[in-house]
This record gives structure tokens, sequence and C-alpha cells, in this order.
């Protein structure tokens, strides 16, 4: 052990890549929380034993960058193990696997900077002090929300993520949301550094059976808000959610007016029965909605004016003439007629996916979106919520589709408290990985953030009905078809995060440097 502790590429490099790639096991689907406390805690020793050889004062020139070095390396085996699942939709078209080894290595790396700017920022403070764990949690967490918002932003497997397992233990949520939690988190995660030494100090003591305090209370309050909470049903309106886990290949190797007989087949609709129906995103990969109405019959015959169905398809307007189509990826509601009665166009594009960054300059290189059809899909414009019309009482729902889930505090504005948010994706781009779970656990969040009920309607991914404390009321797994059906829910109440959103996290990070001055002056 000490002649590794000994050599500088197993510290800087190799040691912290490890940690990276353990910490994502505390993640769903695996769900071991545990591991965070080995793999921050240990990172804060290399980071410390990195100060004390880079930074003696017997050394004529201080170096920071190894602390840059380390950050990186800790977290490209965080996003590489974390996010492999992006290269496996570039396996379904050959003329995109080439570009595989390129999203193994070019978007881990990408993102790694922002651990790696963090561990720069709070190395060269490092010690064994719990004011040194305060700034650390602060300095690594704001950079979380930096990642989270920066150009598209890509608030993917924060760390708060890892008690997604827990309903009971995220609740807290609903006041503070996701990136508050991370903070507090990663505090709770370091406390086993402060005990790296030869004797037990009484003051670590003291603040590790402080946060065990904080811990059961948090745990219990969870525990006491899930029993107290009930909701209302409107038992003459069901919300139906279809799952046909269809397989990218199917797409190619089946007509799409199977694929809609199968998915009708699938919903299996009641005429009398008034039902909102939810189909994933992607289903129609030839048809666009300015040619839907082809299929006008085969609705007709099966669906009636009770029934409202809600889908994700491909969309253009024309922007300034004929020759100017502006490209949308949309949630349309159409009724039985396939009359169009409201379309949302999604605002939050996945980078590369869904359009290419620097277009302009990084065609010219042969680069493009990675998914079917079309150039760049546009951005919508804002995301507002549906009014569905009398016949439904005027019932509210939020429009997210696939990726939009994912965003802390921006899925609506604050002023909007909407009956249901429906979630529509398309998970058959990462085949049978950890992604589909990761995306569903991100759903459990929100609906707890929000205080609202979520339904969510994904191919090959996990579709199911969450309510606002985030437990899962009907699900389908991500290797299952068929329907799950719900009443209509009542909005509850919002919640103090869906009131303020991440202003409130902003709040915690002033609160976190009055406590790092605090006990730096009193040396705690």
């Amino acid at each position: 052990m000490t002649t590794l502790l000994n050599n500088k590429f197993f510290i800087v490099f190799l040691a912290p890549f490890l940690l990276g790639g353990l910490t994502i096991l505390g993640f769903s689907p695996y769900n071991f929380t545990f591991v965070n406390f080995f793999s921050f805690s240990i990172l804060l020793f290399l980071i410390l034993i990195i100060k004390k050889r880079t930074q003696s004062k017997y050394r004529k020139k201080k170096s920071n960058r190894y602390f840059f070095y380390l950050g990186c390396a800790f977290g490209f085996g965080f996003f590489l193990l974390g996010n492999y699942w992006i290269s496996i939709s570039l396996t379904h078209d050959e003329m995109f696997k080439d570009l595989i080894p390129l999203s193994l290595i070019l978007i881990p790396l990408f993102l790694s900077l922002f651990f790696g700017l963090a561990i720069l920022v709070v190395g060269p403070f490092s010690d064994k002090s719990i004011h040194f764990i305060l700034f650390f949690s602060l300095v690594f967490s704001i950079f979380e929300f930096l990642r989270g918002n920066l150009l598209t932003g890509f608030p993917w497997n924060l760390i708060s993520y890892t008690w997604s397992w827990s309903i009971e233990s995220i609740q807290i949520l609903s006041s503070m949301g996701a990136y508050s939690l991370s903070l507090i988190s990663l505090t709770f995660f370091c406390i086993p550094f402060l005990f790296f030494q030869n004797k037990i100090i009484k003051k670590n003591v003291i603040f590790l059976i402080i946060f065990l305090i904080i811990f059961i209370g948090n745990y219990s309050y969870g525990l006491y808000k899930i029993s107290k909470s009930s909701y209302d049903f409107d038992r003459n309106i069901n919300v139906k959610i279809v799952s046909p886990n269809f397989s990218l290949k199917d797409y190619s190797t089946q007509s799409e007016i199977d694929q809609l007989k199968r998915l009708i087949q699938i919903s299996d609709p009641e005429k009398n029965k008034k039902t909102l129906f939810i189909w994933p995103e992607g289903i129609f990969y030839e048809s666009n909605l300015q040619n839907i109405a082809l299929y006008k019959n085969l609705f007709v015959d099966k669906f009636s004016e009770n029934h409202l169905i809600l889908l994700g398809i491909n969309n253009f307007v024309y922007s300034e003439g004929l020759n100017d189509k502006k490209y949308f990826n949309s949630l349309v509601i159409l009724n039985h007629e396939l009359e169009i009665l409201y379309v949302y166009n999604k605002v939050n594009l996945v980078p590369f996916g869904e359009f290419l960054p620097f277009e302009n300059i990084l065609s010219k290189f042969g680069l493009k979106k990675i998914t079917r059809g079309y150039n760049s899909f546009s951005a919508g414009d804002i995301r507002t919520i549906i009014n569905l019309d009398s016949k439904f009482d005027d019932k509210m729902i939020l429009p997210l589709i696939c990726y939009e889930i994912i965003y802390p505090g921006k899925i609506k504005t604050r002023n909007q408290n909407p009956d249901l948010a429906i979630n529509i994706s398309e998970d058959a781009w990462f085949g049978q990985s950890i992604g589909p779970f990761q995306h569903f656990s991100k759903a459990i969040y929100r609906s707890i953030e929000e205080g609202i009920f979520v339904a969510r309607s994904a191919n090959k991914g996990i579709s199911a009905f969450i309510n606002p404390n985030g437990e899962i009321i009907k699900s389908l797994d991500t290797g299952e078809s068929g329907n799950i059906e719900l009443n209509f829910p009542y909005f509850d109440q919002a919640t103090l995060f869906s009131n303020y959103g991440n202003k409130i996290f902003f709040l915690i990070i002033l609160l976190y440097i009055f406590l790092t001055l605090i006990f730096k002056k009193y040396k705690i």
C-alpha cells in the first residue's frame, strides 16, 4: 500500500478513476448508496496527499494542476461508467458506429471538467477539518449546479439521486430540491474522512452524531409525510398509459400501420369510458403531424368522442417560406378523428441526439444528429400547461418529452399548478443498459419536488403512475408491453420547492458559506 501511495500515477489518475466508477454503484439500478462513504472520503484523502506532496514549504514552486487532474480522473470514471449507455444509441445505425469510441471518451471527458475544476478550487485548502468538508461539499455541489445549467445543461446522476431507492429519505425534496439534497448528502458521505487519523477527536464524533440525528430525523419526517398523505381522483375520467415495448429493429421490419394496430390493440379502448390515452414518444417514425390524418379510419373505428390520445410525433412549420422549415419534436393531443387539439414543442433538446451544437461549423466535418430523420430540431419557445377541454373538466396537464424530466426546478414556471405531469419517452435507444433505470429515477424526484402526480409512458423504459410522494402506484417494466390505468388525479397542493425552485439552493449555499467561515474561525 505504501508503494502505491508513493506512486504519482496511482494517486492522481488511477485511484480517483476507480473511485469515480465505484460511485456509480450508488445509483439506480444498483442502489448501493453506502459506496459513497468510501469513494468521497478516500477522494478527500487523495486530495490531502497531493497537497502535502506538491505544496510543501520545501518545494520551490507549488503546483495545483494535480488537483485538476485528480478531479478530472474521478469525473472520467464517474461519467464513463454512468453514461456509457449513450454510446448504445450509436449502434442502431451503421453510419454512426465510428463515433462510438468518441462518445465513450469525449462526452465523459468534457463532463469531467466540472469535477476537475471543483477539486482545483478546494485542493489548496484541504486539511482534516470539518470546515474543509463543508467547503468541499459546497464547491462540489455548485459545480454540479453549473453542469446542470450551463449551455443546455446535463443534470444527470446528481449525487442526490443515490437515494432514489428510499422515498422516505427524499421527501425533503419537496422543500429544498435535488441540488440542495446533493450538498447535504456530500457532507454526510465525507464524514468518514474525519476519522482517517490515529486518534478519535471529540468534535468529529459530535459532528457525526449531529448528522446521524439529521438523517434519522429526515427519515422519520419522510415516514410521517407519506403516512399522512391522501389524494383525490376524478372517478369519471381515466388516464391510461400504453407501453408497446417496440424495439428499434421493429421500426425497420414492420410497417407503421402494423405498429399502430398493435398500439391500438394494447390500448384496449372502451368507447363509453372517458379516457386520456398516453402513448410514448417516437411511435410515428415515418409520419409527421402534417400527414397523420392518413390513419383517421383506423382511429375512428376503435376510439370514440370520449377519448383523447396523447403522443409524441415529429412536426414542422414553415418559418419564412416554403423552403425554410423548422422541425420540432412535439407532444400532441388528438381526438378520435385525429383532429389536432393541442401541440407542445419540446423546449429542452438533447445535444447531438436532437440537434447539433454549433451546427454551421460541425456539419462541415460530416457530423449530424444521431436520431432518425430531418436536420436539427428547433426548440419550442416555452413549456405551457395544457388545459384540456370542458369534456375533460378542464384538467391541467404539464407536458414533458423524454429528457425534459431531468431538470430540477425547471420543468414548470412557479405560478403553474397542473393536475398531472405527463412524461413520454423513447428509451429503446439505450438497449438493456442502466440508462432507462436512471431516467426513471428522475421522474420520482420531480414528482416529490413539485408535489405532482406523474404519468410516464416510455417505450422500452419504465412506464408508471407516480404519486406526489414518489410512490409507484402502477408500473410496467422495461421488457413489458401493455397498459396501466388510473382515475384522473386532482392537484393536491404546491410544495415549497414548487413555489421557489432553485432559489432555495442558493439560500443553503449562503448557510454553508456562513458555517464554513465560523468553523474555520474557531478551527473546527
